[in-house]
């Protein structure tokens, strides 16, 4: 064999062996960097320059202008965030004029895609302090209510506040590392997790408190509560949450990826076939209830939500094309009513209820668009654009969601990977 022969052999026994090795050790990664989702390719899709052909500098703009109105404007007409010094915060439900946890975590979720870590940890200190309970029974679960001077209205919890608060934290201890005390964040989001599946499993004893997930039915509960645990509302069906969690807890990572899944599922089932449109709360296999004389077998105001997590998950994940036909077939019902006149409560098969057009649910039906290949998609991302910063009484649930919507349509809505 002449010499010549001999290195070329070489050469690719070298070359063999480096590819051969860059397979062995790229492990998942790898798999993964190949699926869709921006979980998987870091991309988040910005619509306002995509279908309005908005500049960066317009976007950031309008998104600043609305963080400062809420975080810092009018305090009797704009604002819904308000300092405790020297080092704690909370938002308010101007309306109600109570704290509850649906805002606090939804705020600190704001904070930590903003990058605004003064205003997260304010949040957060406020809602430890005041909102989690520290013993007996209720241990690690958070009043869902209270007053402004910290006073417990209702020592109940709602789901969803413990959801967003986990993945805030796990968000700001990627974001920017952990600190001591309160502030190792992701030591508190496991925590809240071990809270949420510790306590008993279910219970028809008025009180008795029970876990956040049902281990049975593999779903989030509307209240961990014995006469409230047995149905679910769907806007706290956050599978991309879920998803998150299977990674990054220390425990229980199969019963996570089984509820994300499940919950993937329960929302095929929970939606109306035609309008697209979810109940306030549902039964576990779907069916619409009421709770007591309620109307929250209709389509209100948590259930705007549903959009926007069906539209978050797929763009994070891009599980179920279900969702693409689930966010089409929703905006073509309220195309079919108006992009400019329809309102915010009716009936799963379309009957309208309330008309006040409010930028709560001008919000939600925006961020569908992300799922969506409608034409008509464009003028629902143009309508959240046009609406003016809601002002006043109602301030607080219209505003909060208008400002998640504004970072999730622009991509600032981000995954931030723990380690």
């Amino acid at each position: 064999m002449s010499r010549e022969n001999k290195i070329l052999i070489l050469l690719l026994m070298f070359l063999l062996s480096f590819f051969c090795t860059r397979l062995i050790f790229a492990g998942e990664p790898s798999k993964e960097s190949r699926k869709k989702g921006a979980f998987y390719t870091g991309k988040y899709p910005n619509l306002f320059k995509k279908l309005l052909n908005k500049k960066d500098s317009e976007i950031n703009d309008k998104i600043g202008k609305a963080f400062q109105q809420f975080f810092y404007g009018n305090d009797e007409t704009e604002r819904i965030y308000y300092s405790v010094e020297p080092d704690m915060a909370y938002i308010t439900d101007i309306n109600n004029n109570d704290v509850r946890t649906e805002g606090m975590s939804y705020g600190m979720m704001i904070s930590v895609q903003m990058n605004k870590k003064n205003e997260f940890d304010r949040l957060w200190k406020w809602a430890k302090t005041y909102m989690q309970h520290q013993t007996k029974k209720r241990e690690g679960y958070f009043a869902w209510h209270c007053r402004t001077d910290g006073s417990k209205i209702d020592s109940n919890s709602a789901s969803d506040g413990e959801v967003w608060f986990v993945t805030s934290l796990f968000f700001a201890s990627a974001r920017w590392g952990d600190g001591e005390g309160i502030y190792n964040y992701k030591k508190e989001a496991q925590h809240i997790l071990d809270a949420m599946l510790n306590k008993i499993e279910s219970s028809n004893v008025r009180g008795e408190v029970t876990n956040m997930f049902n281990k049975k039915a593999k779903q989030v509960v509307f209240v961990p509560s014995g006469e409230a645990d047995d149905f679910t509302d769907p806007s706290y069906h956050v599978p991309h949450y879920y998803q998150l969690w299977a990674r990054w807890a220390d425990k229980e990572n199969q019963f996570w990826r089984d509820v994300a899944d499940t919950s993937r599922a329960f929302l095929k089932r929970a939606v109306h076939p035609v309008t697209g449109l979810a109940p306030d709360y549902s039964l576990f296999d779907g069916t619409p209830f009421r709770f007591g004389n309620g109307t929250q077998h209709n389509f209100q105001y948590d259930a705007w939500r549903v959009a926007m997590n069906v539209a978050l998950d797929y763009t994070w994940f891009a599980k179920d094309k279900w969702a693409v036909m689930q966010s089409n077939r929703l905006l073509n019902f309220f195309h079919s009513i108006g992009v400019k006149k329809f309102g915010q409560v009716y009936t799963l098969d379309g009957k309208q209820l309330v008309d006040d057009h409010s930028a709560g649910i001008i919000s939600m039906n925006a961020v569908a668009a992300l799922a969506s290949t409608n034409d008509n998609r464009k003028e629902f991302v143009q309508e959240i654009w046009d609406v003016e910063l809601p002002t006043g009484r109602y301030r607080y649930y219209d505003g909060i969601l208008y400002m998640m919507a504004m970072l999730q349509l622009s991509g600032n809505f981000r995954v931030w990977h723990v380690k």
